[in-house]
């Protein structure tokens, strides 16, 4: 390391141009490695949900209200449910970035950008049938009235799915859009023998399904057959009595095949905002529920959709070090800044460990320089010369003991520039001598 005599003595301009060299390269390094750096994550995030009194919608709100917590402005984007979740995540021009979407949906979303941050909770296949209508696997619907949702729903991919396991194709039963309340009050009114839905245990209209006259709540008992078969889907029991205790609805333990509810969202996401969603989703869905227990969700399993890389970091280790002791925001910046100082520190310390002796050979070089001018002149006197060449030689000493007079070096090496001055003044004393005249 260059010492405080070296450093203090050393004349300004060298040090400017070691250093400034220097800086110009750590300034190169910067911009190589800024291409490298994310941007900041945007402050905005569109986020597609389903109808306004749907539980997508619901647990939109409450997502909304966490990522405002960290500066986040979530815009909620109502829609008619998973299906068009996912088409809206698809296309660039929707400006949709993350939405929910049922399992089972993912299929034909696989290979377009998309990917499953978490399931979040269970939504159960819910099949209603017309009390007195004799089922005992789904293969007996075979020419019957089916309420299955509107084209392009969840509860329509899922229902389908069901029906063609027990060989009953979309030509062997009548299929009705009918969803939601107006399939309720028409499976009551005898018009449809049966009703499927895909709906959370709390469901109001499941609630009020489940005690309605002349309704009967159908039982999956090969639910577990089911789950084989299709990964995103569980076997559940919803014990007697769990909708009403009072009313003791249902009457019996039911068997439950269900999808879980996704966080889906572009694969292009800024991974800040993939980790803030994910916290939001642990705040949310960890505590369990009815047929959840506390700790199963959030996961990185129930869906259909390839999991984010960013969702499968978060679910093996937990949220980033710096997200778990810093503010999002000044987390996600430190990360950022990482990228870029990482390179720079690699290659600054090095370079001020070597800059003292890059000044040391950049001082001893000039010196060798004058040394190599030296010797030379110092054989041609030792080989004899006449008065002419002895002038120029003495010409050339003067030249270079001029330029030692101008050069200003550390104390350091003021012992090699004096050996130097010496050597000058022992080779004009031999110029002096060749010449036998004592003098110039």
């Amino acid at each position: 390391m260059a010492t405080g005599d070296e450093r203090d003595e050393a004349p300004r301009g060298d040090w400017i141009r070691l250093y400034g060299a220097a800086a110009l390269a750590g300034i190169v390094i910067l911009a190589i490695t800024y291409q490298f750096v994310d941007p900041a994550p945007p402050t905005t995030l569109r986020m597609a949900t389903g109808g306004p009194t749907g539980a997508y919608h619901a647990f939109g709100q409450r997502y909304r209200d966490a990522l405002a917590r960290h500066g986040v402005a979530v815009e909620l984007v109502n829609t008619s449910g998973s299906i068009e979740n996912l088409r809206l995540l698809a296309d660039d021009a929707s400006a949709v970035e993350v939405g929910f979407a049922q399992g089972g949906t993912g299929a034909a979303a696989a290979n377009r950008g998309l990917v499953a941050l978490a399931g979040l909770y269970y939504e159960p296949a819910w099949l209603f049938l017309r009390d007195g209508l004799a089922v005992r696997t789904l293969a007996d619907l075979r020419g019957r009235r089916v309420a299955i949702g509107p084209e392009g729903s969840g509860t329509r991919v899922l229902a389908t799915i069901l029906l063609a396991e027990n060989g009953i194709e979309a030509d062997a039963f009548d299929a009705s859009a009918l969803g939601g309340g107006a399939a309720l009050a028409a499976l009551r009114a005898g018009e449809i023998d049966a009703w499927f839905t895909v709906a959370g245990v709390r469901s109001e209209l499941v609630r009020r399904a489940a005690r309605a006259e002349g309704v009967r709540l159908y039982s999956f008992e090969r639910a577990a057959a089911y789950a084989r078969r299709h990964r995103y889907l569980s076997a559940l029991v919803l014990p007697q009595g769990t909708l009403d205790l009072a009313a003791n609805v249902p009457p019996r333990d039911v068997r439950l095949v269900s999808p879980a509810a996704a966080l889906v969202a572009r694969e292009d996401l800024h991974s800040a905002l993939e980790y803030l969603l994910l916290e939001a989703a642990t705040e949310i869905h960890a505590g369990g529920g009815i047929l959840e227990a506390p700790g199963v969700f959030p996961g990185a399993h129930f869906t259909d959709l390839p999991v984010s890389g960013t969702a499968r970091r978060f679910f093996d280790s937990g949220p980033p070090f710096l997200r778990r002791i810093l503010p999002f925001w000044a987390a996600t910046l430190i990360d950022r800044l990482a990228v870029m100082l990482l390179p720079l520190i690699a290659f600054v310390v090095p370079l001020f460990r070597f800059m003292p002796a890059i000044y040391r050979w950049r001082v001893r070089s000039r010196i060798y320089r004058w040394y190599r001018d030296l010797r030379p002149l110092e054989a041609r006197v030792r080989a004899g010369l006449d008065t002419h060449q002895a002038r120029r030689v003495l010409d050339r000493l003067d030249a270079i003991e001029h330029e030692l007079a101008q050069t200003s070096v550390p104390l350091a090496y003021a012992e090699e520039l004096y050996q130097l001055r010496l050597h000058i003044d022992l080779v004009r004393g031999e110029v002096l001598r060749t010449r036998g005249d004592g003098a110039r």
